[in-house]
């Protein structure tokens, strides 16, 4: 099998494999310890780099696919939200903000398949990437979430992080950015509809 060419290229596989490592995350996540959030948090940071990694080769080997452009946000998707609905029983995350970040990317899923439906195609914008970064940083520190003492500096001062407080950070940031990708979405789609 080449890896470079045909619908099973290797940006395609990394970008299954991603999907592959949902229910993995999810399992890990029923078990509220300092050990299994270190080790969601590593599987979930691999997945993240896989994001980066898919979507450079396909640029560098010119074999972006119609596969690709569907299961690249997909895969993104289904990562991030089953962490954030794994962490509502944990308290990590409020039920309120994930139930509108879901309900956010079902809209704007539903819009552009209308737009694409029509001949339109609504691209991706910067918001909507800097808002899925946001995500898995938030992601991350969340399943972190305990307290952290690191060595740092020449002396070896003590330095101490709240894991929990930097992903509440990141998770909030993400939050408004999602919202307001949203919306940057829905002014797209009627801005389209109304030529």
């Amino acid at each position: 099998m080449n890896l470079r060419t045909g619908r099973f290229n290797l940006p395609n596989l990394l970008t299954l494999a991603r999907i592959a490592a949902v229910p993995v995350v999810v399992i890990l996540l029923f078990f509220d310890s300092r050990q299994s959030g270190l080790w969601a948090a590593a599987v979930f940071s691999l997945a993240a780099i896989t994001d980066w990694l898919d979507g450079w080769l396909a640029r560098k080997w010119q074999v972006v696919s119609v596969l690709g452009k569907f299961l690249d946000p997909l895969a993104d998707k289904l990562i991030v939200m089953a962490a954030f609905i794994m962490m509502i029983p944990l308290g990590r995350v409020p039920a309120w903000a994930v139930f509108l970040i879901l309900a956010r990317d079902i809209i704007v899923s539903g819009l552009r398949s209308i737009a694409s439906s029509e001949g339109v195609v609504i691209d991706a914008s910067d918001l909507g990437k800097y808002k899925t970064i946001f995500q898995m940083v938030a992601v991350i520190g969340l399943m972190l979430h305990y307290d952290y003492y690191w060595l740092f500096g020449l002396r070896w001062e003590i330095f101490h992080v709240s894991m929990h407080n930097v992903g509440s950070f990141f998770f909030y940031l993400s939050f408004v950015m999602t919202l307001w990708s949203g919306i940057d979405y829905l002014v797209k789609f009627f801005k389209i509809i109304d030529r």
